[in-house]
């Protein structure tokens, strides 16, 4: 794919689900207001955010998803784990092996979108730091306007409905604290590295 240059740097946040169950959204903001755009069942998520990217053109997406394996598999010395990167036992993250497709789905997503920076966020960690689960964050009942209150600024208008539609928004967050070098990250750029 080939991109334009656009003057003003767009980021945005991805809660990457299965391919067709309907469980991605995108976040993103566009003339200062968040906008949300939601993968339908039985819809091809990847063509969606495809299609996304072509139409956007942005210049970071923060995923929702393993863009990495565990070092072993790439043959670097150090590395004995096999299930896990030193990021995911950093954060208690799940195992990208564990998560296979979805795994080797981010990948190649990331290959093919290689004009854009793609960086491995976690909104539950960024969820965590911000005490999130107060207000009922990955419950039955959240507490959403007091969550998106919390989030402050633009977030604080977007329109939420579910919870892939929460963790994109908190990955566009994390993008954009990305950009202003103020996130945290975890894990060694040789292996993998998440961002929260």
């Amino acid at each position: 794919m080939t991109f334009g240059k656009k003057s003003k740097t767009m980021v945005c946040g991805i809660d990457y689900g299965s391919k067709m169950a309907g469980t991605t959204s995108i976040c993103y903001i566009k003339e200062g207001v968040v906008k949300i755009e939601r993968s339908a069942k039985k819809q091809d998520a990847d063509a969606m955010i495809l299609a996304f990217c072509q139409r956007e053109q942005p210049e970071l997406i923060a995923l929702d998803a393993p863009l990495s394996l565990p070092g072993v598999y790439s043959a670097k010395d150090g590395f004995q784990d096999y299930f896990y990167r030193v990021c995911d036992k950093e954060l208690k993250a799940m195992s990208p092996m564990f998560l296979g497709g979805l795994t080797a789905r981010a990948m190649k997503l990331k290959a093919m979108l290689s004009e854009i920076k793609i960086i491995e966020a976690y909104p539950v960690f960024r969820a965590k730091a911000l005490e999130l689960h107060k207000f009922g964050y990955r419950g039955k009942t959240p507490e959403i306007k007091a969550i998106l209150n919390k989030l402050g600024g633009v977030f604080a208008t977007a329109e939420i409905l579910s919870s892939h539609d929460m963790d994109a928004l908190l990955c566009l967050e994390i993008g954009q604290r990305f950009l202003q070098n103020k996130t945290q990250r975890s894990g060694l750029v040789e292996e993998g590295v998440i961002y929260y």
